[in-house]
């Protein structure tokens, strides 16, 4: 039967437009209305009142209708759709000085809306997800997995076919890379592709999660997320202990903690009944905020910072809400009042840290804080702690002599005293036993001329105070949280000024989101079992989320740190509510998402792509295709010592400090801090162990999180400094040194043999005939070139400090050291694809 072009276009454009409504299908509030109306009217018009236009809410129905910008049911009659259309520049909404713009086709749907009765509803996001049917697919070989029927559902609707499964071998280093942040051997791979076994690749993901690597893997997502770093920040940037608490992580996640434990732990571990020191030690999480401990900084002015930082980044972790921006009015898009801030706030209110720095602040352990000291170190300390008492009495002795006063009071009381200079004055006021290595600094250089007995007394107490002190900050005291007996109040704070309160408030769980479980504890402990409650509309929505973006670049929320009404709509709604919902009925099993996931045939895709693909959906967020992007430059680095076969598989432990050019922290901290490079095992231990300064982060990597604040979502660029450090730093330059030397000894006998086995190596393929072709060419010129000049092949075998073997030809070993650094450096070496 013969049809019309525009019956069949009628019949086509569901599929073909699928974001344009026909009139059969009624508009949704959350999914149409609410982005217009928040995008272009409630900056002026929205939830905070101090910057309400007109005394008019659009966000609310009520208060809209009262005022008169629409009548349910009578477009024609509604103000709203009034201002919207009208002609006069003075009149149309939004004003032109706004440069917002509601297209045609958003005010036909604000008209239909208005028409169909105005239903209201919340914001998507605000709504406890719901385990929606798994759709029916024409292409039903396809889907492995549900989320597979998902994903397929909507290409079919776009007209699209996924791509086909990449090979195998590619399929082991992807997910190898994924789940444990290092690549196979290439004898893994051998192993894999001649397993011709139904469930050869199952097998192999199981292997992987079990591996301990990839606790190790995923603990540095989370790191970035906790502010993680070894160091407190601001001038002088003094160290602090939290690596136990980095270990706790890693251990946590290898166990399989389940992600609702893993949060109670984190936020509220010491508040559960009978706490263990480890329950105690996972609440590092809310201590890895900066600290400034800077000279004539107020305390309470850090305080109420360190708190507004534990209240922001619970709200980005679990919620993924701007909260935030509530610290000075009310959100001007989401339900988050000034108040509700201020009273999520209070949770966090009640630790006993005081925003004084600890040791004169040379150290970053901040109280409170457990101590992870061994039992031979305690006996150290405990030494030092009694020299320091020994010298304070000699001092105290000879004190009363030199300053007579009352004997209740301290020295500088004593009328003596009165013509001395004010810092001396002052530490004359100090009891001895409590003075710090600054006070007795000022001591000595005053008196050690004027009364040099006292003056060798005083050097002598300094010398303890500063033994002590540095055996002190080497010890593992970790700062955690507790609570006060006495809770301390709290109050709005006027701007965030810590010392512009306003309105008294209480801790209370933000409302609009999940009533709380009555006789809930109203502490951390409540706030965090809220949290992971099964009903809670975010919580699993934003973690399921974030694990997505993990391996397809891209969260199904592109927005994975804003749920709010200003974030991105989900690309694939219905599979992001399944995967939370199965998350939270797995028993929030961590390990079970990841593996539902990477044994999705989506996942499998091959990530070659057409032009016309690419046209068509640039950014891969229909999941046509598989993944392929750029990895992490700390992914990079371990690859690149997995592929040389230098790296260090040590797991825990205090931070290393491996190669770094010299003069990176002098110049940042005004020369207060030196870097000493380690030496042996540490060069080459896993990224996540490497020192972190909180001011200049380690020089080997980029695009990583600056760890000042939480970050769960890092920018990929492009720039030549990265290509400088994969080129030149000293771990990729002896990294290309180790890899030669391998291919010399193990690769075979020829160039040929000795080029695949290299480029194997790093690629886990064969070259082609042609790459060898070019790699043996490069590797005749740079033989030339180094026999021309051998002490340049000699100095560059001199680059790291593994041994290098004497027995090779410098000029040989150099040669393919140079070529064996262009390997690590291709795009596919550096791609995870």
């Amino acid at each position: 039967m013969n049809r019309s072009p525009l019956l069949i276009l009628a019949l086509l454009a569901p599929i073909l437009w699928p974001e344009r409504h026909c009139a059969a299908d009624p508009v949704r509030f959350s999914r149409d209305i609410l982005p217009i109306l928040s995008d272009n009217c409630f900056h002026c018009h929205g939830p905070d009142p101090k910057h309400r236009a007109a005394d008019l809410r659009l966000d609310d129905r009520d208060a809209a209708i009262a005022h008169g910008a629409f009548k349910p049911g009578q477009s024609a009659a509604s103000e709203l759709l009034r201002r919207l259309t009208s002609n006069d520049p003075e009149e149309r909404m939004p004003p032109e000085s706004s440069n917002r713009r509601v297209s045609a086709d958003q005010i036909e749907l604000i008209r239909r809306w208005i028409d169909e009765g105005a239903v209201w509803g919340k914001h998507w996001a605000f709504e406890t997800p719901a385990s929606p049917p798994i759709p029916e697919v024409t292409l039903k070989a396809w889907p492995r997995t549900p989320i597979d029927s998902f994903l397929l559902a909507q290409l079919e609707r776009e007209g699209l076919r996924p791509s086909i499964e990449t090979d195998k071998s590619t399929l082991l280093r992807r997910v190898s890379l994924d789940l444990t942040g290092l690549p196979p051997t290439p004898e893994d791979v051998d192993e894999f592709l001649l397993d011709n076994s139904a469930d050869a690749y199952e097998r192999a993901v199981d292997k992987l999660i079990a591996s301990p690597r990839y606790g190790e893997r995923w603990a540095w997502d989370w790191l970035d997320a906790a502010r993680y770093a070894d160091s407190n920040g601001y001038q002088g940037d003094p160290d602090r202990t939290m690596w136990p608490w980095r270990d706790w992580v890693v251990r946590a996640i290898n166990s399989g903690m389940p992600y609702d434990q893993f949060t109670i732990e984190q936020l509220a571990g010491d508040l559960l009944p009978g706490a263990t020191k480890e329950q105690k030690l996972a609440t590092g999480f809310n201590r890895n905020h900066m600290f400034n401990g800077e000279g004539g900084r107020i305390p309470e002015e850090t305080r109420v910072e360190n708190v507004m930082d534990r209240t922001d980044t619970t709200g980005t972790v679990w919620l993924g809400l701007t909260v935030g921006c509530a610290r000075c009015h009310d959100h001007k898009f989401d339900p988050i009042t000034q108040r509700g801030y201020y009273e999520l706030y209070a949770f966090f209110n009640n630790t006993s840290e005081e925003g004084k720095a600890a040791g004169g602040g040379r150290t970053g352990g901040i109280p409170p804080v457990i101590d992870f000291a061994t039992e031979s170190e305690r006996k150290v300390q405990d030494l030092l702690d009694k020299n320091v008492r020994d010298a304070a009495a000699a001092v105290n002795k000879v004190e009363i002599g030199l300053f007579p006063r009352d004997g209740k009071s301290p020295a500088g009381a004593s009328p003596k005293a009165a013509e001395l200079s004010g810092n001396v004055l002052a530490a004359l006021n100090t009891p001895a036993q409590s003075r710090g290595a600054d006070a007795l600094r000022e001591m000595v250089l005053y008196f050690k001329d004027r009364e040099p007995a006292y003056g060798q007394l005083l050097a002598a107490h300094k010398t303890a105070v500063d033994e002590r002190d540095r055996v002190a900050a080497r010890l593992p005291r970790v700062m955690v949280m507790d609570d006060l007996s006495k809770p301390r109040e709290t109050f709005m704070l006027e701007k965030g000024a810590y010392d512009k309160p306003l309105d008294k408030v209480t801790a209370k769980l933000p409302e609009g989101l999940l009533s709380p479980e009555r006789g809930a504890p109203n502490n951390r402990l409540g706030l965090a079992r809220w949290l992971v409650d099964a009903r809670h509309p975010l919580t699993a929505r934003v973690t399921v989320n974030r694990y997505w973006q993990a391996f397809f670049g891209t969260g199904l929320v592109k927005t994975v740190e804003d749920f709010g009404v200003q974030g991105e709509r989900p690309s694939h709604p219905e599979l992001l509510d399944w995967l939370a919902v199965d998350f939270v009925k797995s028993g929030w099993d961590v390990k079970r998402l990841h593996r539902l996931i990477v044994t999705s045939a989506a996942y499998r895709q091959s990530s070659k792509v057409s032009k016309a693909l690419v046209d068509r959906d640039p950014d891969n967020r229909l999941l046509a295709r598989g993944p392929r992007f750029r990895m992490p430059s700390w992914m990079i680095r371990d690859q690149a010592l997995a592929i040389a076969g230098l790296l260090v598989e040590k797991q825990g432990g205090p931070s290393v400090k491996p190669y770094q050019p010299e003069g990176i922290w002098e110049e940042a901290t005004f020369g207060k801090k030196t870097y000493v490079q380690d030496h042996g095992d540490a060069l080459y231990r896993r990224s996540l162990y490497i020192f972190w300064r909180r001011i200049v982060g380690p020089t080997t990597f980029f695009d990583v999180s600056p760890r000042q604040v939480c970050t769960i979502k890092t920018l990929r660029t492009n720039t030549p400094l990265h290509a400088l450090t994969t080129l030149n730093d000293t771990t990729y330059v002896e990294a290309a040194r180790s890899l030669a030397q391998h291919a010399l000894k193990q690769g075979g006998a020829t160039s040929d043999e000795r080029l695949a086995w290299a480029f194997r190596r790093a690629t886990l393929r064969a070259p082609t005939q042609e790459e060898l072709f070019v790699l043996n060419a490069t590797l005749r010129r740079l033989q030339s070139q180094y026999s021309a000049d051998s002490e340049a092949a000699k100095k560059l075998l001199t680059v790291g400090e593994s041994k290098n073997d004497q027995s090779l030809d410098p000029v040989v070993h150099a040669a393919y050291t140079a070529v064996c650094s262009a390997i690590l450096n291709l795009d596919e070496t550096l791609t995870k694809q």
